[in-house]
């Protein structure tokens, strides 16, 4: 299976990406990032979103219910973990190229395998994606100015919380609750007629 995510996770996060991708993206929704650590023992987080960006408790339910089998079958941990099924959250990892689109003119952290323009680390306003890069309107540098990071040396990306950003994610699930009643009023209309 393709993924469209640019962050790619290594070792044993990738092994349980491979495992639960399939499974999420047969249930409609899209992986944004797994996640292990050592809380309560060993947990493995898995982000999802459904294709509007949001993601309900009842969605992280149902992902996590048809995730556990595929996990249990495939067995990637040998000891017990606790599995954690989330949104990416208002602070969220930036891990696929059209999430530096819907989320321009926000906040960012990037992080960069290679270098450009002599620097790893940047923060900016988001400008989007051109010709497999993303912009990123500096704010962290005197001389502000803008860098075009090359999306496939992006090893971490991530939105800055800011009043601009729990305004702009407020918009956007507002924007995805009326989409959902808008089908729901137009599958009532239906079955009436």
């Amino acid at each position: 299976m393709e993924s469209n995510r640019l962050i790619r996770e290594t070792g044993l996060e990738a092994r349980i990406a491979h495992i639960v991708e399939p499974v999420v993206v047969d249930l409609g929704y899209e992986l944004v990032r797994v996640k292990v650590s050592a809380l309560n023992g060993m947990t493995v987080q898995i982000m999802a979103e459904r294709s509007d960006g949001t993601m309900r408790v009842e969605d992280c339910e149902l992902v996590s219910r048809n995730i556990a089998p595929a996990m249990d079958v495939a067995d990637p941990i040998s000891r017990e973990y606790h599995l954690e099924v989330s949104s990416p959250g208002i602070d969220r990892p930036l891990t696929r190229a059209k999430d530096f689109d819907i989320w321009a003119g926000c906040e960012a952290k990037v992080e960069m395998d290679q270098a450009v323009n002599g620097r790893k680390r940047f923060r900016g306003l988001l400008l989007g994606v051109k010709e497999r890069a993303a912009g990123i309107r500096l704010l962290d540098t005197p001389e502000a100015g803008e860098a075009w990071l090359p999306l496939d040396d992006i090893g971490e990306a991530k939105l800055v919380l800011t009043d601009d950003l729990v305004k702009a994610g407020a918009r956007r699930a507002a924007a995805a609750e009326l989409a959902e009643a808008d089908v729901e009023q137009a599958t009532e209309l239906l079955e009436r007629s």
